[in-house]
């Protein structure tokens, strides 16, 4: 056992088992877009929380987010990770350890960005933010073709261009997207979500994430998910925006509502101990003051991601400080390994992030290794 444990605790990618012993039933897959590894792992940046270009009460913002410490100042901003995931969960991508995760894909946008994260594969063909269904078949689509699954996975996002990454016609997945009416019951369920949606004059194409939140959390309550997708957006809308104030607001509300989701779950004996969250982003940004706001192909840092897990198989390890490297595309292949599936494709994929019974490997996730 403590050989296992140790290997799990290094996070080196290796292959899954045939029969993986876990007590993962369901996982929640969240996902805040464009968030950078730096803020996660450090918290508000000086030289952007002090420009007047980029915030606009320099004051106000740094009695909510600074601090002179790195371990207060990340605190400051993302309580919950930092004082609940950190303890009982695993964080990846403080490249200050040399402890790195990145995209795989070329492009360095979200629309590649969620491909590789929910098929495992870094598409050269998808290279736009277009609303083009997706080719690629995805882990959510698989385990909804599983019979122990059903039925019972679900997509909420606050990007409107989720239905299209999902494929919500050919998948069969119910993907609630941008300021879509959510279902309402004859309880009035969601009656006010959608009067407030309705209610909102200019409506881009991302939604707040507090309505795209209140509404999974609903639907959560109600249906009983066993996969759910959570994409929330406005961590982006505010760093193209050049508003670094609202960016880190954004990123403070998405830590709470993280919180929220996992205190729901962890008073629900449907979910309670039976769940594990997997945190992500879909791509980094520019890592200095002046590209912070942006990402592509050719700005610096763009690729540059995190991950984080918490759940009834994640060795509490905190902060992963092992000079190590880490792809976004070895995640679908850890949430099967994590509820014994075979996510088969035609194209491989990345390795499990961690191995939960180790050498006893019998066959490989994806098609091609």
């Amino acid at each position: 056992m403590k050989f296992i444990c140790l290997l799990i605790l290094s996070g080196i990618p290796l292959l899954p088992l045939a029969q993986p012993i876990s007590k993962t039933k369901h996982v929640f897959i969240i996902t805040t877009d464009g968030f950078r590894w730096q803020e996660m792992f450090t918290g508000a940046d000086s030289l952007l929380i002090n420009n007047i270009k980029y915030t606009s009460d320099t004051a106000l913002t740094n009695a909510m987010y600074w601090d002179a410490s790195v371990e207060l100042r990340r605190k400051k901003l993302m309580p919950f990770f930092w004082n609940v995931i950190a303890k009982k969960g695993q964080l990846y991508g403080n490249r200050l350890f040399n402890n790195k995760v990145n995209m795989k894909n070329a492009y360095k946008i979200s629309y590649p960005g969620y491909n590789e994260i929910l098929t495992g594969y870094a598409d050269l063909r998808v290279s736009s933010n277009a609303p083009v269904n997706n080719r690629n078949i995805n882990i959510l689509e698989y385990l909804n073709r599983q019979p122990a699954y059903s039925g019972k996975v679900v997509a909420f996002s606050s990007w409107n261009i989720f239905p299209y990454i999902i494929n919500e016609g050919r998948s069969g997945i119910p993907v609630n997207s941008g300021y879509e009416m959510l279902e309402e019951d004859s309880a009035g369920n969601n009656t006010l979500i959608n009067q407030v949606q309705l209610g909102i004059a200019d409506k881009k194409h991302t939604r707040y994430d507090m309505l795209t939140y209140l509404g999974a959390r609903e639907y959560i309550r109600a249906q009983h998910p066993k996969i759910l997708f959570l994409g929330l957006g406005e961590t982006d809308e505010s760093a193209h925006d050049s508003r670094y104030d609202l960016y880190l607001q954004q990123a403070s509300m998405a830590d709470k509502m993280i919180a929220d989701l996992w205190y729901h779950i962890q008073t629900d004996p449907f979910y309670k101990d039976n769940t594990t969250f997997i945190i992500t982003t879909d791509h980094g940004r520019g890592n200095n003051t002046k590209s912070w706001s942006t990402h592509n192909l050719f700005t610096k840092g763009s690729g540059e991601t995190w991950l984080a897990m918490i759940g009834p198989d994640i060795i509490p390890s905190g902060e992963i400080k092992a000079d190590q490297q880490t792809y976004a595309n070895q995640l679908v292949s850890t949430i099967a390994l994590l509820l014994g599936e075979r996510f088969e494709t035609s194209h491989p994929v990345g390795k499990p992030v961690f191995l939960l019974n180790p050498g006893k490997e019998k066959y490989t996730i994806g098609k091609g290794r």
